[in-house]
């Protein structure tokens, strides 16, 4: 990532919702601060802070959900694996990054982790339930800055294409975001 901030904004296609990302360079990384408000069939309010590695890897999620209680959940990757509000998670072993529903953000992380075609194992949080669970995925390149994200778990046969900038930024997801000025 390059040393100046950048700001990106998406419209859901599927229901109505927006999405506000600030990226900043810090020292150790890379801090995404967002905040998401869904007004679709179950409507939310997100707010996150996701603290990454000079790689684009995940070391820790602080969501703060208003779907209409208001609840907290923290996610991190610590040398004994994924810990959830501070309590490990040996479920979660095999999930190599964070799959967030609510945002294409996530997709950059693995489209970083793999770079070029592959699969993976998420670790998948769903909103507004915040449930955890592992996901497999799989990665295509289709040219320069284009993908095919086609999932293999939790909605198995589901595809769509994305359209990336140079820093795997996410500008359209097929049918379901897409970049605003």
């Amino acid at each position: 990532m390059s040393a100046l901030s950048i700001t990106r904004k998406w419209r859901r296609l599927d229901e109505p919702g927006l999405e506000v990302l600030h990226l900043q360079p810090d020292d150790d990384g890379i801090l995404a601060l967002a905040t998401v408000v869904h007004v679709g069939t179950e409507a939310f309010g997100l707010s996150y802070l996701w603290q990454l590695d000079r790689d684009w890897r995940t070391r820790r999620l602080e969501l703060h959900l208003a779907s209409p209680s208001i609840e907290t959940l923290q996610i991190e990757r610590s040398h004994r694996g994924w810990q959830v509000n501070g309590r490990p998670r040996p479920d979660l072993a095999a999930c190599d990054e964070i799959d967030l529903s609510a945002t294409p953000f996530c997709n950059t992380l693995a489209m970083h982790r793999l770079q070029g075609s592959g699969e993976l194992t998420t670790l998948y949080v769903d909103l507004p339930s915040l449930q955890l669970l592992p996901s497999r995925q799989r990665y295509t390149t289709l040219g320069k800055n284009r993908w095919r994200y086609t999932d293999l778990g939790i909605a198995k046969g589901f595809e769509a294409d994305l359209e990336v900038d140079d820093e795997n930024l996410v500008v359209v997801y097929e049918g379901l975001f897409e970049t605003l000025p």
